[in-house]
């Protein structure tokens, strides 16, 4: 084969174009200097510079930090404090109230069967007590949760078909009580009561147990209370984890803040310095007053990881009330108070996440969170002030020892 012939080695087509590499270059050297010229502006030495240049750099950048600071700090720990308020409020009570309306329709449904399969005594006395009061119960928590505030649009609309399958539900059993001398009729009724209820059909190995097991369902398919109850609860465990975790804004605010707050207080320590040094001054008490709000700085730290440990906590107790509580613990709860608690009983679920949230918190800082920024920015106002008084006191008319 000809040198002509043999092929040539390809261009490395990965490789940037020397026009990119410079601009890229140039971009790296315009950042590096940008952010030197920030870096001397915000923390200058006071070393060998004049009062006036050194006090003018401080009049625009103490102020500014502090601004920066308790902007992004008033601004994250709102946001927890308004997440924790939502979760114990809201939140919470509306997973509770789905919680015990699942299983007071289950209860009732096995109280229906049991008493309806008694045949002309139920015709008599009508169905228990326990199913009256468990069917009140079901209708009671789907209103509470419907005014709990938790839910969108959507989610309303759905809890308000929930409610009218629920009214349909209980006519189904009305009627395979007028029924009940019919067994062919009144179990085919009870048969469709249960289908609105729960859409999976009770599997032969299950038939014998009271509250037989019911899988909830979902997309087309799920039509009934159960499957209808179980996606709401999904949404707002979801809605529970995200409002839990930490979110990128908050993180971003969280490292601007932290920055910002380390910038101000080194500054404001450093201004004071010169203040003595230069100026004789033993302690400027207006600056000392601009340093006040970084006193609050760690308990509000503080009750903001305290809240979101908090959510984090109730996520897995969210679950619980979900996923583990059943009809079969609620009735032994019920008919055994003085065993001792269960812990899968809806009401001890209940205590826990309520404890949690309640105690997840400082109460004594319950209502600070709007004042962060303004107090900020008071001390941003009464520093500036201070430092144009010590511009004009000193550096205009100088002082005895006073550098200008």
């Amino acid at each position: 084969m000809s040198a002509a012939a043999r092929p040539q080695p390809a261009e490395d087509d990965a490789a940037p174009p020397p026009r990119v590499l410079r601009a890229a270059r140039a971009a790296r050297l315009v950042a590096a200097e940008l952010a030197r010229r920030v870096w001397l502006y915000v923390w200058p030495s006071a070393a060998g510079r004049r009062n006036r240049a050194y006090l003018r750099e401080r009049l625009v950048a103490l102020p500014l930090l502090a601004v920066v600071a308790f902007g992004t700090l008033g601004w994250a720990y709102s946001g927890v404090r308004d997440d924790s308020a939502y979760v114990r409020d809201r939140l919470a009570p509306a997973l509770v109230g789905l919680a015990n309306a699942r299983a007071s329709l289950f209860i009732a449904q096995g109280e229906a069967e049991e008493n309806l399969a008694e045949g002309r005594a139920a015709e008599l006395s009508g169905l228990s007590e326990r199913y009256r009061t468990r069917v009140a119960r079901a209708t009671q928590s789907l209103n509470q949760v419907t005014r709990s505030g938790a839910l969108t649009v959507a989610e309303e609309q759905e809890l308000r078909v929930v409610s009218a399958l629920v009214v349909d539900y209980t006519g189904w059993i009305g009627r395979a009580q007028n029924h009940v001398a019919d067994p062919v009729l009144r179990d085919a009724e009870l048969t469709y009561a249960r289908s609105m209820l729960c859409s999976t059909p009770v599997a032969v190995a299950d038939r014998q147990d009271r509250y037989p097991p019911c899988s909830p369902t979902v997309g087309s398919a799920a039509t009934s209370i159960v499957d209808r109850v179980a996606g709401l609860e999904r949404q707002l465990r979801e809605r529970l984890a995200d409002r839990a975790a930490w979110s990128g804004p908050v993180l971003v605010a969280t490292v601007v803040c932290g920055l910002a707050l380390l910038l101000l207080a080194a500054g404001l320590w450093r201004t004071v310095s010169f203040l003595r040094r230069r100026f004789r001054i033993r302690l400027s008490v207006p600056l000392a007053v601009a340093a006040l709000p970084l006193l609050a700085v760690p308990l509000l730290t503080t009750d903001a990881l305290l809240a979101r440990h908090a959510q984090k906590e109730a996520v897995p107790v969210a679950d619980a009330l979900a996923k583990r509580t059943s009809p079969q613990t609620e009735t032994i709860a019920e008919e055994r108070p003085f065993d001792g608690p269960d812990p899968r009983a809806i009401e001890v679920l209940e205590a826990r996440i309520d404890d949690g949230l309640s105690d997840g918190r400082l109460a004594f800082l319950d209502g600070v969170a709007p004042f962060v920024f303004p107090a900020g920015l008071v001390g941003a106002v009464v520093a500036g002030a201070a430092l144009h008084a010590y511009r004009r006191e000193y550096l205009v008319v100088a002082r005895p020892g006073a550098v200008s």
